[in-house]
């Protein structure tokens, strides 16, 4: 009963906004970059292409995979208009100077973990003195520094130190490769890795699963961004339209997407992201089929999506405390060195798609 409730406010929400249906043959092209491989992570996306929500709003839009790279260079050369990615890619990126804009928030909660064998004798998260521990490239790592700088540790991502208390092992993305005859603890998604990781042939009840958020480092993910050029764009790719309304019409076809997504999720998985997921679909390790592997990502996700602000129908919107506290752990694990400026978070797209303001949130 609470997704369904959940659901319907989303879907409130967007009844709830401005509205511009696109005259027939004028839909703008724009892409977006989604940060990975097709799988259910982005079933929202697929959906809102598939079902034309998109072409409502005078869109035309190309979602493009990126695999384990950062989606921020290709939207910062131009190359991509909108992408995908998650909040300390995002801030480490802004304090190099790249102008990139957080504009939506579609998962509102963290779905890091970190994943240890019950046999390993690991029992306390920050107990990992003298461990190895797998990590992913591509400032995909940042959670797991912040694990060890929260419990005290330092580790050999860290160039400066000579006799690290944790070997870091990077690798790509794929557990079987160094779980667990490599690695005693692995970062794994809680959406993903940890079904590759049971699909190994280790049960849940042989498992020790931490949720980073429950740990106190709620870095969230799978954020929607794009350039300060962009949205300040007047007249973008000479549409006659702003930056701005490109961006609130492809957030609002979007939470559209998440919501039937989300309402829907095994039609979603057989018609939307079965169809173009390829090699990604079983997710390598898994025993399950497929469509199981699918299955579970989709249920997992919408966990996330539908925490935080959704609850209270507002999908999609950042909500300040929990930005604040994303800031704040970065500046105390000296990952940040500054607040990000201002202009880092622009909500106006967000309230341009669904007629909301933050007050409406609270």
């Amino acid at each position: 009963m609470k997704a369904k409730r959940i659901v319907s406010a989303v879907a409130a929400t967007l009844a709830a906004g401005w509205m511009v249906q696109a005259e027939a043959g004028e839909e703008l092209a724009v892409s977006l970059q989604l940060k990975w491989f097709p799988q259910a992570q982005f079933a929202g996306y697929f959906v809102a292409k598939e079902k034309g929500y998109y072409a409502e709003e005078g869109l035309d839009v190309t979602l493009l995979p990126i695999g384990d790279q950062s989606p921020i260079q290709t939207v910062v050369s131009g190359a991509v208009d909108f992408g995908t990615t998650w909040i300390a890619d995002l801030l480490t990126a802004r304090e190099k100077g790249l102008p990139v804009v957080h504009i939506a928030q579609m998962f509102q909660r963290s779905g890091f973990a970190m994943v240890a064998l019950k046999s390993s004798g690991i029992d306390n998260l920050c107990d990992i003195k003298g461990r190895s521990v797998g990590v992913w490239p591509s400032g995909n790592e940042y959670p797991a520094v912040a694990l060890f700088r929260k419990c005290g540790l330092t580790s050999s991502l860290d160039a400066r130190v000579a006799n690290p208390d944790v070997t870091a092992v990077t690798y790509p993305f794929d557990p079987a490769l160094v779980f667990p005859e490599r690695v005693d603890l692995v970062s794994a998604m809680i959406y993903n890795e940890v079904n590759q990781i049971i699909g190994l042939g280790y049960e849940l009840d042989q498992l020790n699963v931490w949720m980073l958020a429950d740990e106190g480092i709620n870095l969230l993910e799978d954020l929607v961004f794009t350039t300060e050029k962009v949205l300040n764009d007047p007249d973008y790719k000479g549409s006659g339209m702003s930056g701005r309304e490109v961006a609130a019409r492809l957030l609002r076809a979007s939470l559209k997407g998440w919501a039937w997504a989300v309402a829907n999720q095994e039609e979603a998985v057989d018609e939307y992201v079965l169809p173009v997921c390829g090699n990604t679909c079983k997710g390598s390790g898994t025993r399950s089929d497929a469509r199981g592997h699918q299955l579970w990502q989709m249920r997992e996700i919408a966990k996330l999506f539908e925490a935080g602000a959704t609850a209270r129908g507002c999908a999609g919107y950042l909500e300040p405390a929990a930005y604040e506290a994303s800031v704040q752990l970065l500046l105390d694990q000296e990952i940040l060195s500054k607040a990000p400026p201002a202009a880092t978070v622009d909500y106006g797209p967000w309230e341009m798609a669904t007629g909301k303001t933050g007050a409406d949130c609270q």
